[in-house]
Order: structure tokens, then C-alpha cells, then sequence
């Protein structure tokens, strides 16, 4: 099985390019992040017609998480239990659904904007609540498929951005972020990218501004964090740098994972 996450970026605006990814990389299980639509004007019939079913929570032009797959969408969860709202709302940030056994979260964690803002607090709060989830459902089933999958909006190690020294004081490099990202680790989870590619410039996102894609000043934010008998069947790991590539692309690429079967 093939599972990619991606931060569309807005799925309206790019769906051709997402099956036409599909189509290219026979991939069959799709997390996408950012959709900024609504439920009803996610473009459905497009995947469809492509042989992929598709599961997706959105309610305005903000944030809005999908899992397409064809290798069947059960059990859809559109929120993860205890997800922590932001003032009185659970934004649409997750989505859970089993696919081909395995099942599949993706998510879009909270930017955090400024340190000491509410929003970065917000995300220390909805990381935690995720990775005690994520631990529980590990000690409830150890043998449980679980694929952790989507924009962490945070980087890891010093080399996961373009400089360091640009960041120093911003949110994505914190202790605090960082030891978030961390504990899905010491939760039982094995983030399988960096075990299969190297560390340094290897980056998933390039902001628009600035030439930051050619000058290939990026940071590397998309993860996928599987628990033990997932990460067993991993064959290989990829990050498709040519989607960034040409007009109308994200400024998120997708990161794809091979399980054997």
C-alpha cells in the first residue's frame, strides 16, 4: 500500500494536480491537509472518477483535513477524542479513517503563531491531548496499524530549517514544540521518514516569498509517525520535491510512504 500526505493548500485550487498525483504515483491512500472548503464544495466527483472514496471535514476557507483512499475509508472519526477547541470551536484538523487496514490519521496541528500567543498554547495543548490518544490506542491494541500522518508545523532538529538563526524566537523550533513532537516517540510511534532520508535540506515546505523554493530555503514540517506494526511493513520512504515544481503548486509537497502488504 501506498500512503502520501500533503498540504494542498487549498483543494479547489489544486485538485487536478492531486489526481494527477494520484494517477502518477499510484498512490492509494491520500492525507490531505488544508483543504479551506466547506464539506459540500470539497470537489468529490474528481477522485471519484478515479476510483478513490473520500472522507473530509471542512467548514469554511480555513483549515479542512480529507483521506482519500481506494483501498477502502471505514470507521471515519472527523475529530480525534478529546481534541482541545480553540475558544468554543474543534477545528477541522483531523480525520480519522481505516484504510486497507491501517488506520489513518491525518492531521493539520495548529501553526502556533507567535510564542506566548493563545494559538501556540492551543498547540502544546492539542499535541499532548493527541499523543496521550495516540499512547492509549497503542496500549489498548499493541499490534494496532496506526499512521500518524500530515503538517506537524513543527521542525524537529536545527537542520529541518533553512537557518536556524532566522527562526531563533519563532515558533516550529521551540523546546517546548520540539519535546511535543518528541514524546509520539516515547509513546511507542517511530517517525519513518527520518529513519529513511537524510536530515539535512530535506524539506518538505517553501514559503512562497522570497525565491525561497529556488534558493531551496525550506523547512521540513510533514511527518509520518507509525506505530510498531506499521512501521514493520515500511519499504520505503519518498518526498516529491517536483510538486512544488510549476504553476498552481502548493507550497507543501507530499511525503509518501510505502507499506508492503
Amino acid at each position: 500500500m501506498r500512503l502520501a500526505t500533503w498540504n494542498i493548500n487549498s483543494v479547489r485550487a489544486r485538485v487536478d494536480r492531486a489526481v494527477a498525483f494520484l494517477e502518477r504515483t499510484g498512490t492509494d491512500v491520500l492525507a490531505l491537509q488544508e483543504t479551506k472548503c466547506a464539506d459540500a464544495q470539497f470537489p468529490v466527483a474528481p477522485f471519484e472518477a478515479a476510483g478513490y472514496e473520500v472522507a473530509h471535514v471542512g467548514v469554511n476557507q480555513w483549515n479542512g483535513v480529507a483521506v482519500v483512499s481506494r483501498v477502502s475509508l471505514d470507521d471515519v472519526e472527523t475529530s480525534f477524542p478529546g481534541q482541545p477547541a480553540f475558544g468554543e470551536k474543534v477545528e477541522a484538523r483531523a480525520l480519522g479513517a481505516t484504510c486497507g487496514g491501517v488506520r489513518v490519521w491525518s492531521l493539520y496541528v495548529p501553526h502556533g503563531r507567535e510564542v506566548g500567543d493563545p494559538h501556540y498554547a492551543y498547540k502544546l495543548r492539542w499535541l499532548d491531548e493527541l499523543r496521550g490518544r495516540a499512547e492509549g490506542w497503542l496500549a489498548d491494541d499493541p499490534a494496532a496499524q496506526v499512521a500518524l500522518v500530515g503538517d506537524w508545523n513543527v521542525a524537529p532538529l536545527d537542520t529541518d530549517v533553512w537557518d536556524v538563526a532566522y527562526f531563533a524566537g519563532k515558533t516550529h523550533v521551540t523546546p517546548a514544540e520540539r519535546d511535543a513532537f518528541a514524546a509520539f516517540g516515547a509513546a511507542g510511534y517511530t517517525e519513518v521518514t527520518r529513519e529513511a532520508l537524510p536530515a539535512e535540506h530535506t524539506y518538505t515546505y517553501w514559503d512562497y516569498q522570497r525565491l525561497r523554493f529556488p534558493r531551496n530555503e525550506g523547512m521540513r514540517i510533514d511527518f509520518a509517525y507509525l506505530s510498531p506494526a506499521a512501521r514493520a511493513r515500511v519499504t520505503g520512504v519518498t518526498i516529491d520535491r517536483d510538486e512544488r515544481k510549476g504553476k498552481g503548486a502548493s507550497d507543501h509537497v507530499p511525503v509518501v510512504v510505502d507499506l508492503e502488504d
